[in-house]
């Protein structure tokens, strides 16, 4: 038991935390280099993937290679300054992103079921 209380009390880490961070608010023409300057900073970075649609513009996912550097990652870019745009860095959570493919999934097939029966989104039936 003597060794575990050897540890530094900063090695365990929330459950959230894992090496893929959700990047949002960047400015909508921010460039690979310019993303590997201020996140490379922090550790050795594997991946960097920037949104080029119309639905995933001033977001991005930057992979680490190492967990503990994604953390400090976190704690000093959350609130970043970057073209007068303060950045939302988030741990990635494959369970929220799936609920909200899900959720926008489930409105897109109500929409097609109500433009089928002639229904206008907000407006009421009577019976």
């Amino acid at each position: 038991m003597a060794a575990i209380s050897l540890r530094k009390g900063n090695t365990r880490l929330p459950p959230e935390v894992n090496r893929v961070l959700y990047v949002r608010n960047l400015p909508f023409n921010i460039s690979s280099e310019e993303m590997y300057d201020i996140f490379g900073k922090y550790g050795a970075i594997r991946q960097i993937r920037i949104g080029t649609n119309k639905d995933t513009r001033g977001t991005a996912f930057v992979v680490y290679e190492d967990i503990y550097d994604a953390k400090t990652a976190v704690d000093h870019l959350s609130g970043f300054n970057v073209a007068n745009r303060y950045l939302i860095v988030l741990y990635y959570q494959q369970a929220k992103m799936g609920k909200k493919l899900d959720q926008r999934k489930k409105e897109e097939e109500i929409a097609k079921m109500q433009e089928k029966a002639e229904i206008l989104p907000g407006s009421r039936r009577s019976r």
